[in-house]
């Protein structure tokens, strides 16, 4: 029979194998996935640029003050409920 350092000696070798097979997998694996989608990858849509005169302003009016109005109801009679 073997000694009890020798058994755990070949137990930590046995481990660190299959950790270290685990390892080398899912760095395989991930680099693969990363590599399809790289490949596969939509193209970017590049908008076109607008004219100068936009100055980069949004166009942002406000709340329309009806909508404001609907939610305002909305949430009075959830809370009325509950």
């Amino acid at each position: 029979m073997d000694s009890m350092a020798q058994q755990i000696m070949e137990a930590l070798m046995i481990m660190g194998l299959g950790m270290g097979l685990v390892f080398i997998f899912l760095t395989i694996l991930i680099g693969v996935v990363k590599l399809v989608a790289w490949k596969f990858a939509p193209e970017a849509h590049v908008p076109p640029v607008s004219d100068a005169s936009d100055e980069g302003v949004p166009n942002f009016t406000g709340v329309d003050p009806k909508m404001v109005a609907v939610i305002s109801a909305a949430i009075h009679q959830y809370r009325a409920k509950a």
